[in-house]
């Protein structure tokens, strides 16, 4: 397209390009006393412009930023390309097709006719008809131009990048789609869009459209429903940073997302998720950076599950405003959470480490397998309980808790802020009066553990009473048992027994390959009571973990191939 075609032609709300900054035209003629055409932008980045569109007490357009309007000359101004020329400027190899172009005479009906270069058009129509996959991140895309250019020259096209260009309107974007019919993924952030009022008439232009990107495109909540209907199979629908407020409930429309996202959207609010609650298939939701603080689902008690959001796997809450522990007991309702990320929130940030939080939050939400990207393991899911179960012990004592269950009647207020309390007092047992010690001052008499030490397989060995520091390592136990005993390291396999359950006697002490991989590895029959212990690892390898703060534990020495 040539300056003048452009300059007569409609070029206002045309996106155009300025030394690598991207503006929208906004006014086009001329501008007294200075002489000449100008065109009137008002760029993305209000900081490159000068004024408002205003000169000299006159308003030629409009900006939503005082600083983010500009005149410049038609001449330094980039208008982009239509598709196909940037397809071709991208990915024809122009050096491979320009060489040995050897003339060649053909007879058309009577006529001789020259082809010089005819090998090259074939070979150019063949490299673009093979593109799957195509990226023309910030090319200058303009528009579809020739009518079936783009069906003729490359039909199998499946995926496209076509973020941060000239286009202008989502009319054009159809106009490209439309003569892509195996379109599976299509990527349009940074494209400042206009969007249409009323819902288009089914095309079946986005018939097999399974992937969209709409970030920071300008695209409202109410005109994401409008053309979702011509999303018939989309699955993952992505709408970052568009200030959207969602306004209203999808209705027939978005019924086959899977993954949502509604990140850096400040404006959503608690009270909106409620409208998106109800998609059938959606699996994941990502709210990172929305500025949210508080989540509660209304309809469902405590212990209960609530019908919102019923196929939701993984929720993200990265950057948000989360500082009270009832937001994550509250995601324990959500009936298929298995994975969740909320880091960087208050919450997350605050006085404790990272590791006592993770703790905290595996303990409060019951089906979670994997948190901020890590997997739960079944062993660090028990010691989180566990630990969460003493943690606050005192506390549900205080409240009303009782170890007998027919005195267990804690206050409506402990269990609102501890949900899954009972459950794991079910799980686990009630804690002890001897779990309940308040915490002494740090002087080493306070960090003892008075173990006993047994060989259940020597009937003649007495039985060995020992003060061992909390902080001990197991591996150290075996070298100070090794000593005591005179039993070689090798043929040293401990195992702990809680007093709090019997070992039935049939349960011979004996390490199995489950338990070696992990230090403190509960073993198939740790409803016995019985933990191996093993020298490696680094998560629950000291007494203290292991123990419990019991007032008397056991250790239970066996002779035979250690680890």
């Amino acid at each position: 397209m040539t300056m003048t075609d452009t300059l007569t032609s409609d070029v206002i709300g045309r996106r155009v390009e300025v030394n690598g900054e991207h503006a929208t035209v906004r006014f086009s003629g001329v501008v007294p006393p200075v002489a000449g055409h100008w065109l009137g932008v008002e760029w993305d980045n209000p900081e490159r412009g000068k004024h408002d569109g205003s000169h000299e007490g006159t308003v030629y357009f409009k900006c939503r930023h005082p600083t983010g309007g500009s005149f410049i000359r038609p001449n330094k101004v980039n208008f982009g390309v239509d598709f196909l020329t940037a397809i071709k400027n991208r990915y024809v190899l122009e050096g491979e097709l320009e060489e040995e172009e050897e003339e060649e005479i053909v007879t058309i009906g009577n006529k001789p006719v020259e082809t010089v270069g005819f090998d090259s058009v074939v070979k150019q129509q063949s490299q673009l008809s093979k593109l799957q996959e195509v990226s023309l991140r910030s090319c200058a895309v303009n528009g579809a131009g020739d009518r079936g250019g783009i069906a003729a020259a490359c039909p199998n096209i499946r995926s496209i990048d076509l973020s941060k260009n000239l286009l202008s309107s989502w009319d054009e974007v159809v106009a490209i789609a439309d003569q892509l019919r195996r379109l599976e993924v299509l990527n349009l952030s940074e494209n400042k869009l206009t969007f249409p009022s009323g819902s288009p008439p089914p095309s079946g232009t986005f018939s097999a459209l399974k992937e969209l990107v709409l970030n920071r495109t300008g695209i409202t909540w109410a005109q994401v429903l409008c053309c979702a209907s011509g999303w018939p199979v989309l699955e993952k629908l992505y709408l970052e940073s568009n200030n959207i407020i969602i306004s209203e409930r999808p209705v027939d429309v978005l019924q086959t997302v899977k993954l949502l996202d509604l990140s850096s959207n400040q404006l959503i609010d608690e009270n909106q998720l409620f409208l998106i609650a109800h998609l059938p298939r959606l699996e994941q939701l990502i709210l990172s950076d929305i500025g949210i603080s508080s989540i509660h689902f209304p309809d469902a008690g405590i212990g209960c599950k609530t019908s919102m959001f019923p196929s939701l796997q993984y929720l993200v809450l990265n950057d948000n405003q989360i500082s009270h522990w009832s937001v994550i007991s509250e995601l324990d309702k959500l009936p298929s959470l298995h994975a969740l990320s909320c880091a960087r929130n208050p919450l997350t940030e605050g006085g404790r480490d990272a590791q006592t939080t993770r703790q905290l939050i595996i303990a409060r939400v019951g089906q979670l397998r994997t948190l901020n990207k890590c997997a739960v393991e079944p062993e660090e899911r028990r010691g989180a309980e566990l630990d969460y179960r003493k943690a606050f012990g005192a506390e549900w004592k205080a409240a009303g808790g009782h170890q007998d269950p027919g005195r267990d009647r804690p206050s409506a207020d402990f269990l609102a802020a501890h949900p899954r309390y009972q459950l794991l007092c079910r799980k686990y047992g009630a804690p002890e009066d001897g779990e309940l010690k308040t915490q002494q001052p740090f002087r080493l008499k306070n960090q003892l553990l008075t173990l006993k030490i047994k060989c259940p397989n020597e009937l003649d060995q007495e039985v060995v009473e020992k003060p061992l520091p909390e902080s001990m390592t197991i591996q150290k136990v075996k070298g100070f048992l090794s000593r005591l005993l005179k039993v070689p390291v090798a043929q040293l396999l401990l195992s702990y027994e809680s007093p709090k359950v019997s070992r039935p006697a049939e349960h011979a002490v004996s390490e199995s390959p489950a338990c070696r991989a992990v230090e403190c590895h509960l073993c198939p029959r740790a409803l016995s009571g019985t933990t191996f212990l093993c020298s490696e690892g680094r998560a629950r390898n000291r007494l203290g973990h292991i123990c419990l703060n019991h007032p008397l534990s056991v250790l239970i020495l066996d002779a035979g191939q250690g680890d």
